[in-house]
């Protein structure tokens, strides 16, 4: 499986310590270099900088398509630009990316979409983490994730923990 990456899903994960659930669900992940570039620009002061730097199953690679790149930059920042762009590129099974307005693009690319709530509702399936709640309460109170209520509602729903 081919899985792109955005910039926040790994500093957010990060910020919480859970980053390696990535690995565990995907095995590698590809980000590219504006993403890179987004993570490592101040050193090791930003969550996730040291590991994409270090961890050998994210790998970086560039894209071709820099008018795409462009084009998208009109709506979004170049980090969710380029993670849009090598996504379709290599053809990716999924992009994982959490910005409303990133997920509506990918989606009018018709990319195949996930993010970080998505990640631990198949890491609990997975059996890669017992609970989801105390996860999620750790990137909304320590990542300062955002989370819409009926949203936090629904996702412990799904994973039976309501």
């Amino acid at each position: 499986m081919i899985i792109v990456s955005n910039t926040s899903p790994i500093t957010n994960l990060s910020a919480i310590g859970k980053l390696h659930l990535l690995q565990q669900i995907h095995g590698e992940i590809i980000i590219s270099s504006a993403v890179f570039e987004e993570l490592t620009q101040w050193g090791d002061s930003i969550p996730g900088a040291k590991e994409v730097k270090t961890s050998n199953w994210i790998q970086v690679k560039p894209i071709n398509n820099m008018g795409l790149v462009q084009t998208l930059k009109n709506q979004l920042d170049e980090g969710e630009s380029s993670a849009i762009a090598l996504a379709l590129e290599l053809n990716a099974d999924w992009l994982i990316i959490d910005e409303q307005l990133g997920r509506q693009i990918a989606i009018e690319h018709n990319l195949k979409i996930t993010g970080i709530l998505g990640i631990l509702i198949e890491a609990k399936r997975q059996g890669f983490i017992p609970l989801v709640k105390p996860i999620l309460d750790d990137l909304i109170n320590i990542a300062k994730f955002w989370v819409n209520p009926s949203l936090y509602n629904r996702i412990l729903s799904i994973v039976r923990e309501s």
